[in-house]
Order: C-alpha cells, then structure tokens, then sequence
C-alpha cells in the first residue's frame, strides 16, 4: 500500500511540474507581450501623432502612473533628478544653501543653511530672485529654481535680487559648494536637569550628530532627555539602529525586515556599546513622525526605554531598496516592511487613505493586534507608533491660518528683520506689545482679508436656498449671521493675538538663526515639552508607565 501511495506522489509530482513551469513561463510570457504592445503603441504615436511628443515627459508619465499603482514610496528617477536623490541619501548638494518657494507670483528665499556660500555671499530670507544668469525667473513660468541654482563645485552663479527697503535690484555673485544640512538643528538644556535634541531627519551623520549632541548635554548636568521626532520624515534604516543603540546595549534587536525575496530579510541588532542605558527618556513624536523615526520612537517603547508623547506616528514601515537602471537612472523599489522588537509592523494597514494631516486614519479594533512590550505593557500594530501619553492637537485659528497661507507673517519678518538687523533677539524671546500692534497697523495697509469655515457654510446654505427658490425666508437671518461673524472678525487680531505673536515669533528667529531658531524659541507654549517637562517632576509615574501601570 505504502509503494502504491509512492508512486501516486511521483506521478503527481511529475505531472505537476509542467503546469508550474507554464505558470512561470506565462506569467514572463504576459510582461513581454506587454513590453512589446507599448513599444509598437509608442512607436505608432511617435510617427503618426498631429503634435511632436517629448518621448522623456510621455515615458516619466508612463513610469510614474505605473508605480501610483503601488505605494507611495516606490519611485524612479531619472538622470536628471539623480542630484536631488543623493541629496535625500545623504543629506548634502551641490548648490548654494539656499531654498526658495513661488509665493504670490515671486521667487522668494525661504530657508539659507548657516556657513553655506549663499549665507557668506549675504542673501537674505525674504529676498525675491529676479534673474539667475541673466535669466529672467520673473517672467518665465514653472521655472524650476533649484536646477538653476544647483551645480558643481567651485562654478559660481550670478543672481538680481530685489530686497526689502531697497529701491533698485542688487547684484550678487554666489559661489557653489557642498552643502551639508543638520539632522540635529539645535540640542540644549531646558532646565538644570533635562536636555533636550531635537532630530530633524535620518541622513548619513544622524547618527553622530546625536552622539555629539548627547556628550555635550551630560557634560553640562543632564540628568533626563526629551528626544524630539515631531515632524521627522526619517531617512536611513542603518542610523535608526544606530541611534537606538545609544540607548539599548549591545547584541539587542532593533528592527527585522521580511519582504519577498527571503535572501533580503535581515535582522538588524545593536553593535556598540550604548552610551547610556539608564537616563530617563521622553520621545516626542506626531503625525509627521515616519518611517526611521517610527523605528527609534517605536524600539524604545518596545524596550520600555522611553515613554512616549504626543499623537499617533505617520505609519511607514515600508522599506526602500534602490536599484540601478539604465542610462544613469535608479528606483526606489519597496522591498520588505520592518517589524520591531515587539513583532509589531508599524505600516499603516491602508496607506492609500489618510486624514488630511497625513495621520493615519482610525484603524478598527478587529483589525489590530496585540503585542507586548518588554515589560508586559499591550501595543498594537495597525498603523504607527500609539503614545503613551497622548495630546491633542490645537486647532489653529482660522485667522492665523490665513495669516501664514497668504504669507502676511512670512513678509512681515521680513520688515522686521531689516528694520531691527542690529537687535538680534536673544533667548526666550518674545515680540513686545508695541511691536504687535505695529503688526496690526502695517497688516491694514495689506488689505488683508479672509473666509472662515462658518461663512463657507453659509454660502453653502445661501446657493442651496437658492436653488430651492427659498432665499426669501431665510435671507434675513443669514444677513444677521453673517454680521454677528464680522463683528467676531474684528476681534480675531486680540482674541488670537497669542497665537499669532507665536508664529511671528518663529518666523522673525528664523532671518537670524536659520535652522537653529529653535533655539531661542521658549517652550512654554510647547504642549508636548510641558506635557515631558510634567511627568519628569513626577518620577514614580515614569516608571509605573514603563512597568504597565497608568
């Protein structure tokens, strides 16, 4: 019986064998016969179609509504954007350490990295670009700035300038050079005891920025760390495991990746000696906390190493794999996801729809499940790194949020800045009231206007009552309605005046500290810090959090 069984399993075997064979073959079969169909479409359109086609823009649209098919993080690049993907890898460029945005019709610069050759060669945030290179940048339309400005080291790049308080254009000569941004824009004591770093991203120095960053703060007294991802995209898988190494010992699992390909899964561990495995830690994390940072946010909890505050993580626990092509381009193909210690994947289960924030919407209980951290504590998967100690997220006023969109604050730093160039603010600072009320002075000249979201609901309820020929009965309460919000309008400017005096804040520290205004940014309005700031008073807590208690 056991022989005939046998030779029922061999007979079975062999003549499966041609079946799985031809399911391979046809599925390569299919890709060709594809391949074949666009390139003989391309080739008919090439030759026959009315216009000219521009055979890169119709093949980058191709590649790219292909992979929209996928995730939103497998991408191609072609030669020409090879630049602005190393700058992503590794966090340098050749350039001149400017950024510049279209506001309102103008090519302004937004952002100079300190030390770089636009900052020596003295441009300023809030400078329009007239010309580069004798390009005209005013006149031409979707001009792309940071092509113009990049390029090779030691070329220089000639721009027309129009400043604010000057009557006519400046001309500057800007050398080009490696530029490096900071994953670390500012590290610093809060009070006697607590430190605080702040890490903006994950490229190739994150890792050693933060080990500088904590030396320096234990050198001067720190006792306790709050480590701020708020905002953090992430970046380099190797400095996430780098960075929780500071923290963990040695010969710990950080994160594991499993995707397809078996030969590909790996299990990153901690390889040095930490740092320091003892000092209280609070991360801060927030919607736009992702991928790298989810890693170190969602390893220390795991770990019980830290508590963590603030709102739900973005939720990308996808990882990227970039692979040559041809012609001098590259993918960035999504290979594996990435699973903590816990056995957690932070991946968003639907990452196709999302909250307008970009946070992940609510993921239903039955679709989660449960893990346990190193202590016992319950964390789930489902998408992104939960706190464990949540806060909400203010609601900005509709008249600071017009404020910012139409770039009244933006341009009013400016003035700002070159009417007090010699003033430089100092720690903790903060706009004086005579200074607020010019604001309010200057901000009429501007004609500055704005919608609420009440009046856009009662332009709504006005063009329905008008369809439904019923204007008439309700027109004289909507008119009441619509003078009772103007009245409250007139108030926003005092009403809000916190608020708005706080982006002002911000905005005037960043014409003269760059990337580390944050800095001398007090943090007394800082939700998150206070919320930190709280819990370190209260040490006991700390730890019955960590051990599972509430």
């Amino acid at each position: 019986m056991k022989r005939i069984r046998k030779f029922f399993i061999i007979i079975f075997i062999f003549l499966a064998i041609p079946f799985v064979a031809f399911k391979y073959d046809d599925r390569y079969f299919e890709i060709a016969k594809n391949l074949d169909i666009f390139a003989t479409m391309f080739k008919e359109l090439n030759a026959y179609y009315v216009d000219e086609i521009n055979p890169n823009k119709a093949m980058r649209i191709s590649i790219e509504s292909m992979l929209k098919q996928l995730d939103p993080y497998t991408n191609f690049f072609p030669e020409d954007d090879i630049e602005d993907y190393m700058t992503m890898a590794t966090g340098k460029y050749n350039g001149i350490g400017a950024t510049v945005s279209h506001q309102n019709n103008k090519h302004l610069v937004v952002m100079i990295y300190e030390g770089s050759p636009a900052d020596k060669a003295g441009m300023k945030i809030g400078d329009e670009i007239l010309k580069v290179d004798g390009v005209d940048v005013v006149a031409r339309k979707g001009v792309d700035m940071s092509r113009l400005m990049k390029g090779q080291t030691g070329t220089t790049v000639k721009m027309q300038i129009k400043r604010y308080g000057q009557n006519s254009p400046i001309e500057l000569t800007v050398g080009r050079d490696i530029v490096k941004t900071l994953n670390v824009p500012h590290s610093g004591m809060i009070n006697d005891e607590v430190g605080y770093i702040q890490l903006n991203d994950f490229t190739a120095t994150a890792a050693k920025e933060v080990k500088s960053a904590f030396s320096e703060l234990k050198s001067q007294g720190m006792k306790k760390l709050i480590f701020d991802l708020r905002g953090n995209p992430g970046g380099l898988l190797n400095m996430s495991v780098e960075i929780c190494n500071i923290f963990l010992p040695k010969d710990q699992l950080i994160v594991e990746t499993r995707g397809k390909v078996a030969d590909w899964n790996k299990k990153f561990m901690s390889m040095e000696n930490p740092m320091d495995t003892e000092i209280p830690i609070v991360v801060l994390v927030n919607s736009s906390s992702a991928s790298a940072a989810e890693i170190v946010s969602g390893t220390l909890q795991d770990y019980d190493r830290a508590v963590v505050i603030g709102q739900r993580s973005f939720g990308k626990g996808l990882v990227q794999t970039t692979r040559d092509l041809t012609y001098n381009t590259k993918m960035k193909i999504t290979t594996a996801k990435y699973y903590i210690p816990s056995g957690r994947c932070i991946q968003a289960l639907d990452y196709s729809h999302r909250n307008p924030d970009g946070s992940v919407g609510r993921v239903p209980d039955s679709l989660k499940t449960a893990y346990k951290t190193k202590n016992g504590r319950t964390v789930y998967d489902g998408g992104g790194v939960d706190p464990d100690i949540k806060t909400e997220v203010p609601q900005m006023a509709s008249v600071t949020a017009n404020l910012l969109a139409k770039n009244v604050i933006f341009d009013y730093a400016t003035k700002y800045y070159f009417e007090h160039v010699n003033d430089k603010p100092q720690e903790k600072f903060s706009l004086k009231d005579s200074d607020y009320q010019d604001f309010t002075n200057w901000l009429k000249s501007r004609n500055f206007t704005y919608s609420t979201s009440m009046e856009k609901s009662i332009d709504n309820l006005e063009a329905s009552a008008k369809k439904e020929n019923s204007l008439d009965a309700v027109q004289e309460s909507l008119k009441s309605l619509r003078d009772k919000i103007n009245q409250s309008k007139q108030q926003d400017l005092v009403k809000h005046k916190a608020d708005i005096k706080e982006q002002l804040e911000a905005e005037i520290l960043s014409r003269y500290y760059y990337q580390k205004a944050m800095k001398f940014v007090s943090f007394e309005r800082d939700k998150e810090v206070q919320e930190a700031l709280t819990l370190f008073k209260d040490m006991p807590k700390y730890q019955s959090i960590l051990k599972g208690g509430k």
